[in-house]
């Protein structure tokens, strides 16, 4: 057989079945990537879709450049900080949003944020796509039309219970709107079980008049006033004028070095700035002299996570209204004192969790010309709303943002929201030799430095530094994988750490990537998702 010469992976299967059918028929890896995407949307409907928002990071290999599109949503132009403030009751106790009386920014029209992700895109594929556009949606639509299979991920969703945590269940959002329990709810108003099917015509249509009249049908054509509509219908904040606003950014990446190596991030407010502090912290450890998921190794990997968690917390928002100290947060001198505070024993204190929900997807690609597109894409959590007749889900992401005026993370008109989403490339040089993308909320950025540490110190292959077990520090908690050893656990406990065994095999975020090292094309898919790498001769 032989060696593939293009490469997609992502946790859905239809959807990297799209994306190669793009690459097999002489798309490049924007094509193949949107293709992809748009097919997610369909199949992971509470994960994704055109009501969303997310990253792009690509490198150009006719330039050897790198770029960053930015697509993360933005408050309605009629939000404001005090909207929600008499109605906050409490934080989640996970840290993963706010608790409001009657939960306004987490079901319903009014917890939407400017659907932003289309926009990007088609901004994207203008810049870098071989493929027309409407050549693009075939295997989405087919889907949409056809019909595919509830998968156990997607059921996992669906099932979730999250009102332990004061957060609405996902399945009691699918009851919100009468589209959304057709498609999704049982005649018993439960969520449909794997092998069950889902058709919605209403989305295909929806794709394609997208496919036919291109982003503008969605922002400032019928789809944009048939959104706007039952908004104003419905206690909505979005307008007419709201979509018609939104632009993606083109931005620069963060360049961050490690061990010879130079990392490419999305700079804020999406997350690789802590991904970039993590292992600039660690690079002043001798991590492989440690040994691999040691109890010393794992002490300091929580020590770095815990320190970037706090200079995330404090520091990092929308830069378009926060002051972010980058080149300090960055600086050499920063990292050796970090590490130095580590060295002697002082253990951070990170109270909780960033405040984001965990539902998001990503996708790899690498073509056959060095096109390197590495995409996480969300709705942050579901809003329970289709608009009547469109068939797609919006994002439920003003939960996001913290109702109490005066603070980083309040509400603002047009303000983004921090995201941990984080779709990185791996430089050696001039050549890309490794891009990653994970979903997983604030675990995102977790995941991604412990594959970066597995692949760089430890020199594994991807899919082996996928598989390695991880650990999480995101709050005064250690948590830990079902498969670091009992007697790292207790070493890690005999050390002062508290410390929390997760009851499931894979966790933490779930990566996707692709190597490229010698020429060769490896690609990886994290198991806790139903999707896999495919590679196109």
């Amino acid at each position: 057989m032989p060696k593939p010469r293009a490469m997609i992976v992502a946790p859905q299967p239809e959807a990297v079945e799209a994306g190669a059918a793009v690459l097999a028929a002489g798309g490049n890896a924007i094509d193949a990537t949107l293709a992809c995407a748009f097919t997610q949307g369909v199949v992971d409907p509470m994960m994704c879709g055109l009501g969303g928002l997310g990253v792009l990071t690509i490198h150009d290999p006719r330039t050897g450049t790198q770029v960053v599109f930015d697509g993360l949503s933005p408050c309605p132009a009629g939000a404001h900080a005090e909207m929600w403030s008499n109605l906050f009751e409490r934080e989640c106790t996970d840290g993963y949003g706010f608790v409001l009386k009657g939960a306004p920014n987490e079901v319903g029209r009014s917890s939407v944020t400017v659907p932003s992700i289309l926009r990007t895109f088609a901004d994207a594929h203008a810049a870098f796509g071989r493929m027309a556009w409407a050549d693009l949606f075939g295997g989405a639509i087919a889907c949409a039309r056809d019909g595919w299979m509830i998968r156990p991920h997607v059921h996992t969703m669906m099932v979730a219970d999250e009102r332990a945590y004061g957060r609405i269940n996902i399945a009691d959002k699918l009851a919100h709107t009468p589209d959304s329990a057709r498609l999704y709810l049982r005649a018993d108003g439960t969520p449909k079980r794997p092998g069950e099917r889902v058709v919605n015509p209403d989305l295909a249509a929806t794709l394609g008049v997208i496919a036919r009249d291109g982003a503008d049908a969605f922002y400032t054509g019928e789809i944009a006033r048939r959104i706007a509509a039952d908004m104003a219908a419905n206690g909505g904040l979005i307008t007419e004028a709201d979509l018609a606003a939104i632009r993606s950014r083109r931005v620069e990446p963060l360049r961050v070095p490690y061990r010879g190596r130079m990392l490419v991030l999305p700079p804020p407010p999406a997350g690789g700035i802590f991904v970039a502090e993590v292992l600039r912290i660690l690079e002043h450890f001798d991590l492989t002299g440690m040994g691999h998921n040691s109890p010393a190794m794992i002490a300091t990997l929580a020590e770095a996570m815990k320190i970037a968690g706090i200079d995330k917390d404090r520091h990092v928002g929308d830069p378009d209204f926060v002051d972010i100290p980058l080149d300090r947060l960055l600086s050499d001198a920063y990292a050796a004192e970090c590490a130095a505070r580590i060295k002697a024993g002082e253990r951070a204190s990170l109270a909780r969790a960033g405040t984001e929900p965990k539902g998001t997807t990503t996708i790899s690609c690498v073509d056959a010309d060095g096109l390197v597109v590495s995409v996480t894409h969300t709705l942050g959590m579901p809003s329970g709303v289709i608009p009547p007749g469109l068939g797609f889900m919006l994002n439920g992401a003003m939960n996001w943002y913290d109702p109490r005026p005066g603070r980083a993370t309040s509400i603002a008109p047009g303000k983004r929201r921090f995201s941990s989403m984080s779709p990185l490339i791996v430089m050696e040089g001039d050549a890309p030799v490794a891009t990653l993308g994970a979903p997983g909320g604030a675990w995102i950025g977790v995941a991604l430095s412990q594959v970066l540490v597995n692949l760089l110190d430890f020199g594994m292959g991807i899919q082996e530094a996928v598989l390695a077990p991880r650990i999480s520090a995101t709050s005064e908690t250690l948590d830990i994988s079902l498969r670091v050893p009992r007697a790292t656990e207790a070493a890690l406990n005999a050390d002062g750490y508290m410390v929390k065994r997760v009851p499931t095999t894979y966790a933490f975020a779930g990566v996707h990537g692709i190597a490229m090292w010698d020429d060769m094309l490896e690609g990886a898919a994290d198991p806790q998702r139903d999707g896999y790498a495919a590679g196109v001769a």
